[in-house]
């Protein structure tokens, strides 16, 4: 291996023309530190190891593409601006083009996430070769943080795109361009990475490095390889077998491959759940009081007191996830007095407040209905519009926000709720429905505090697996609305558009008060609200048929298409519902390889899914 620590940077773009950077990787300088001596030094290593988390931050990678747009739209979540001539719209609703000008970048998220796996490539070469990771157990922590790390970076590669490119040697002048590989070559690699990192990394609040929530551990590990095991054995367009990157449409299907069968995964993801829940090293946690670290960025401690497992490592002046997600401020001077004009890009979609049972507590938490004015103070915004609750400038305080477009808010990847409904989903589909009903029961009673005995009842009435199968769809969409982690789960359940249907006819069912929702305003489409501390309450969405005695605000029209004073549509209109995807979202659910990839490539990547006849 070449002197190449001071040029671990060179890796950018190195999947589609490296030639700038040929001579840097056959180059020496003598300020540099060699192979051997980083690779045999845990602080080195390390620094090294930040040069991976580096590239997350940076504007067109997880920061500011994306994270941002990831996720969007599914059955409960969605863009909250319908502009079909509008990029950004295009990317949520399925309709976007290879030359879309927010992704189509040479710096964007598909090169900038191989730069990062080219800088887990050298690391991870050079451990195994100098690392004595066999009898330093610091130095296999490195190793297996390194390969959990590369190991998220193609799954969410293979999130975006399916079929990529497969790079796990670093680049070299002969393999500098490559043609996509299936993707079920990468998820084997994926799960034997893990299966060999696991072992080597400590519990949650283990050691110094596992106390934080921005450094790997081992049950984010284990974590990673159940949600990679049930993408790989799930739907998705797939081109037909030995098609990929031949501009093949694809159809909707599970893998072939003997390897990536359910009874294949399934128990060994099972057993690496259990292994995480009885570790007890991590718990839940107060449901509000979770997310208020997460805007208040206080959520970097991990062990057993504690839910989240692990975040996007943003520094106190980088990121941009309540700039996008939180709720929506039209000139508000919260968060240390910087004017905010931000916020509300997506939200619930306006069903979802009604889905949730009046007890359970995520419901007011997750789904809001009002937004921050110049004046500092909250104003309903009207029932098409609803923004994730989870996300506030006002609980931005630990770090001042000063302005700019970075708020420094570490988006977490995932946390102990999804482990053990990973658990309840996988058991089930095993046969084990108590042990699934036990984890079911644990989210379950949090969401219901105060009324547990509710959630119980629920629990113990589930008397099938298909039932529990439902129960998980449902549980998924209430625990982690406003995480985009939905229409991956619909994507590998093969729901995507049949629960993305149902959105649409149920808010048009909303609107007009009928079928499941005619119950739900009974004051003829009047609302009345108050404040409550810093708390906005509602009174009309429950179905109450009297107004209320106090001083309340009214605001009426709420349901029903309202024409404005300009003869535009407002409300819940059929144009912005259907919108909630312009094309088929199961043909389109990736995005396209991108032009500038494209032309980089020579000729080495091409487009399936028909995005090469566009």
């Amino acid at each position: 291996m070449k002197k190449i620590f001071a040029y671990i940077l060179c890796a950018a773009g190195m999947t589609l023309a490296a030639a700038s950077c040929e001579k840097f990787l056959d180059t020496e300088s003598p300020s540099t530190f060699d192979a051997a001596t980083v690779y045999s030094n845990y602080s080195l290593t390390e620094s090294a190891i930040f040069s991976i988390t580096q590239s997350f931050g940076e504007t067109n990678n997880y920061r500011g593409r994306y994270l941002s747009w990831i996720g969007l739209n599914s059955d409960i979540e969605w863009y909250n601006t319908y502009k079909p001539t509008d990029e950004k719209y295009q990317i949520a609703a399925y309709s976007q083009l290879p030359n879309n000008g927010q992704l189509n970048l040479g710096n964007g998220p598909f090169a900038k996430l191989y730069e990062a796996i080219e800088r887990a490539n050298l690391v991870i070469e050079g451990l195994r070769e100098y690392g004595n990771v066999e009898n330093d157990a610091d130095m296999a922590y490195l190793l297996g943080e390194t390969l959990t790390l590369r190991a998220m970076i193609y799954y969410d590669l293979t999130r975006a795109w399916g079929d990529v490119p497969a790079r796990f040697e670093s680049t070299t002048s002969e393999t500098i361009y490559k043609a996509k590989a299936s993707r079920d070559e990468i998820y084997k690699q994926l799960l034997s990475d893990l299966d060999e990192a696991i072992p080597y990394l400590p519990y949650p609040g283990q050691t110094a490095a596992t106390s934080r929530t921005d450094r790997i551990n081992k049950v984010f590990a284990e974590g990673l390889y159940a949600r990679i095991a049930l993408m790989a054995s799930g739907y998705a367009q797939r081109p037909d077998d030995g098609m990929v990157g031949t501009g093949d449409l694809g159809t909707n299907r599970l893998s072939n491959d003997p390897e990536l069968q359910k009874d294949v995964l399934y128990p060994k993801a099972l057993a690496y759940l259990k292994d995480a829940i009885d570790s007890h090293s991590a718990s839940l946690e107060d449901f509000e009081e979770m997310w208020k670290k997460q805007s208040n960025m206080d959520n970097l401690v991990a062990g057993p007191d504690y839910e989240t497992l692990y975040v996007i490592p943003f520094s106190d002046g980088r990121g941009r996830w309540n700039f996008t997600f939180a709720v929506r401020s039209e000139g508000s001077s919260y968060a240390g007095g910087a004017s905010v004009n931000r916020g509300g890009d997506a939200g619930p979609v306006p069903t979802m407040w009604f889905k949730y049972d009046k007890n359970d507590t995520r419901r007011d938490i997750t789904c809001v209905n009002w937004r921050w004015n110049a004046d500092n103070e909250q104003e309903l915004v009207g029932i098409q519009r609803w923004y994730f609750g989870k996300y506030r400038w006002e609980w931005h305080t630990k770090v001042p926000y000063t302005g700019g477009n970075d708020d420094g808010v570490k988006p977490v990847v995932l946390r102990y709720a999804d482990v053990l409904l990973m658990a309840a989903e996988i058991a089930n589909e095993l046969g084990d429905l108590q042990y699934a009903k036990e984890q079911l029961l644990k989210v379950r009673t949090r969401a219901f505090k105060g009324h547990e005995d509710q959630a119980e009842t629920y629990v113990n009435a589930i008397g099938s697996k298909d039932a529990m199968f439902n129960a998980i769809v449902d549980e998924r969409a209430f625990e982690f609305c406003g995480e985009m982690t939905r229409k991956f789960d619909l994507i590998r359940w093969g729901l995507l558009k049949q629960k993305m249907d149902q959105a649409i006819t149920e808010m048009k069912q909303l609107r007009d008060l009928t079928g499941p929702f005619a119950n739900v305003n009974g004051l003829g489409g009047d609302i009345y609200f108050q404040m409550d501390g810093d708390k906005v309450v509602v009174y009309g969405f429950n179905g109450e048929v009297t107004k209320p005695a106090g001083a309340w605000e009214k605001k009426a029209e709420y349901f029903n298409k309202v024409v404005d004073s300009k003869g535009a549509d407002t409300g819940l209109y059929d144009a912005l519902i259907e919108g909630i995807y312009a094309q088929d979202p199961v043909q389109y659910m990736f995005w396209p390889i991108y032009n500038d990839t494209m032309t980089n490539s020579q000729g080495y990547i091409k487009n399936d899914y028909g995005y090469d006849s566009i």
